[in-house]
């Protein structure tokens, strides 16, 4: 394979940053002023000398042919992955300007490759790996696995009696009494290893600050709780798959032990959400053969970003494990066959009352389900009010865009791309509406990331 034929687009490579901050930052060291000594391969390596504050410029290094995903180093003290160093050196050799001519990787960046090839060698090789699932004591996990849940259950018929306190109260003293009752039921459920209660009780917490309406959105989650606690009591009698789904929704990890799906696979779209502790990083696929659309969910310390990253509207071959669950899109990323390299895939679209429909369908089978992933086809933004909806073109349906898609910069892309013509619409729909997060226009082009 060419160099041009995997080349990039610089949306792609800004889809990679961390954080606003460091796309910005990237932005800027995407021209030739600042780089010197760049070169790339025809494998995918890209490198080059940044000149920076200090006497010596910064060695930038990156493998995009990695079927790991894109992998940097940059001899610069950023904790960002990737820092805005390699960012920039990504975009200058997108601009596919002769900034970046085929060379032989200098001395420091060969150095960092033959590194990373003897580690995946080592961790291919049988006894590569640590070995620490083959060596654990099954009896001990399983006494392990009892005593948890036995700690949830407490957790889970506590959590049901401060419900029903709250109910015979009145839903005005959950106003009254302020956010702490929450916090102090939510540590109970931390204690009882029950991080996704615990999760659920905070979002109470946040209800009767949040505006008119409050008291029908307390009772709408106080309602929902007390239907996974419920199911969390009564999980021996639910079918299996939505007995994993309950475990899932408790906070009780699992592994994806589904049959391997091998495809290739589309990146749809990738955002990070962060809370105090935690980046979370979900990047959306969708199969060119098999349909389906699956969820990869990666993780990184606060304040740093995961370090899987797949530029969206590029597609590459490998295995899928599905995590149990009814309805549960999440799956694991196995073997990888071959780089990210641009596609001219596209996901099958619906009409606005089939997205609804799907939505509806899904929650069915976890009722819990915030939204769930649909491609739009042939919808136009159009303005409601104060409000967005997308329109059908070639029908009188539309669903509203979620508050939170319509107070983001991006929004406005979107108009733009659509300039009033369909356009095909790839997010999340959900009870809040339709967060757009990938678009594609008309014909050809290319897809354009929206988060």
């Amino acid at each position: 394979m060419t160099q041009q034929a995997v080349r990039w687009t610089a949306d792609q490579v800004l889809a990679l940053a961390p954080d606003a901050a460091s796309r910005k930052a990237g932005s800027k060291l995407g021209a030739a002023g600042p780089w010197s000594e760049a070169g790339s391969t025809e494998e995918g390596t890209v490198w080059g000398l940044c000149r920076g504050s200090g006497s010596k410029p910064y060695q930038t290094v990156v493998d995009i042919a990695d079927s790991a995903g894109p992998a940097y180093k940059c001899s610069c003290p950023s904790r960002k992955f990737p820092c805005k160093h390699a960012l920039g050196l990504l975009l200058l050799w997108a601009g596919a300007d002769g900034a970046v001519p085929s060379a032989q990787a200098p001395d420091w960046a060969e150095q960092w490759l033959e590194g990373r090839r003897r580690r995946a060698e080592s961790r291919s090789s049988p006894g590569g790996g640590s070995g620490a699932a083959s060596t654990g004591d099954p009896e001990a996990a399983r006494r392990r696995a009892e005593r948890r849940a036995e700690r949830i259950t407490a957790g889970a018929a506590e959590l049901e009696q401060r419900l029903a306190d709250l109910l015979r109260g009145g839903l005005a003293s959950a106003e009254r009494a302020g956010y702490g009752m929450w916090e102090e039921t939510a540590a109970r459920m931390v204690d009882a290893q029950a991080p996704g209660l615990a999760a659920r009780v905070r979002e109470l917490g946040a209800i009767p600050s949040s505006g008119p309406g409050w008291p029908v959105r307390l009772l709408e989650e106080c309602a929902l709780l007390h239907l996974l606690d419920q199911g969390w009591l009564r999980r021996e009698r639910l079918p299996d798959d939505l007995a994993a789904t309950v475990r899932s929704r408790v906070g009780l990890p699992g592994s994806a032990d589904g049959p391997p799906v091998r495809d290739r696979w589309l990146v749809l779209a990738q955002y990070d959400t962060a809370d105090a502790r935690l980046t979370t990083r979900r990047i959306w696929l969708y199969g060119a053969e098999s349909g389906r659309t699956a969820l990869l969910l990666s993780y990184g310390a606060a304040g740093r970003a995961p370090e899987l990253a797949l530029p969206v509207g590029l597609a590459f071959e490998a295995d899928l494990s599905a995590y149990p669950g009814a309805g549960q899109p999440r799956a694991a990323l196995g073997e990888r066959f071959t780089a990210p390299a641009p596609a001219a895939i596209r996901p099958k679209g619906l009409t606005t009352p089939e997205a609804a429909a799907r939505y509806g369908e899904a929650l069915r089978a976890d009722p819990w389900l915030d939204s769930c992933p649909v491609t739009l086809e042939r919808v136009i933004p159009t303005p409601d009010g104060d409000a967005w909806q997308l329109a059908d073109a070639d029908g009188e349906s539309a669903l509203p865009l979620s508050p939170a898609s319509r107070s983001r910069p991006e929004l406005w892309r979107l108009v733009a791309l659509s300039g009033g013509a369909p356009v095909t619409v790839f997010g999340e729909c959900g009870h809040r509406g339709f967060t757009p997060l990938t678009a594609w226009p008309q014909g050809e082009g290319e897809a354009v990331p929206l988060c």
